[in-house]
């Protein structure tokens, strides 16, 4: 188990790679004209989807890279590269790719699971933000470790329910300026803990560096 901090550290960074106030504008354009049951209902699965696949990835993300072979030290350097990619096009305040597509984005508007396809997998619960968990996850073994990272992904789920819950407020107080700054500061965050796993990685893979 490590230093409580750390378990404060990893909610924030989860915070910053889900990212629920870049997701606000998709999700009042998805729903808009919709009622108020129905935008809570959506909101409900959204904050339920995102919760249950992080904490499957933080489960048996493992498991996975263990049966095709690949070591955490490289899934560092792979991951936090990815997450590093992310976080460079959230500093420029635009979607990136390794979260969803334009293909997705509008295959979402065409379809009722909007709150699945894309908000909650890929746009919020993507490959940055499995790779996260997986990593965060690996930092210790025990079961208070896996406990406490397991109660931060519910967190980051509340918070993503009370982000939707008060998009509209938060859509007039903030304007897109506003959100486009805030996403700036999580980008750099973001960025920050990308280089911190590429760097772990690194020393893993080649001792000799250190």
């Amino acid at each position: 188990m490590l230093e409580f901090n750390e378990y404060i550290k990893m909610f924030i960074g989860l915070i910053a790679v889900v990212n629920p106030l870049g997701a606000i504008p998709i999700f009042l354009t998805l729903t808009y004209g919709a009622g108020k049951k129905e935008q809570i209902h959506l909101i409900n699965v959204i904050a339920i989807t995102v919760s249950i696949i992080l904490l499957v990835s933080l489960f048996s993300g493992e498991y996975i890279l263990n049966f095709f072979g690949i070591t955490i030290a490289s899934f560092k350097v792979g991951g936090g590269i990815l997450i590093l990619l992310m976080a460079i096009a959230m500093m420029h305040a635009r979607p990136s790719g390794a979260t969803q597509t334009e293909e997705e984005l509008h295959e979402g508007e065409s379809k009722e699971s909007a709150a699945v396809v894309p908000l909650s997998m890929p746009l919020m619960a993507g490959p940055g933000a499995i790779s996260t968990v997986i990593l965060y996850g690996h930092r210790s073994n025990d079961i208070a470790h896996y406990s406490l990272v397991g109660v931060a992904i519910l967190a980051v789920g509340a918070v993503l329910w009370f982000a939707f819950l008060l998009s509209p407020w938060i859509s007039k107080r903030f304007g897109m300026t506003g959100m486009n700054i805030i996403t700036r500061i999580m980008g750099l965050i973001l960025a920050a803990i990308a280089i911190e796993f590429i760097a772990n990685g690194l020393k893993e893979l080649f001792p000799g560096l250190v």
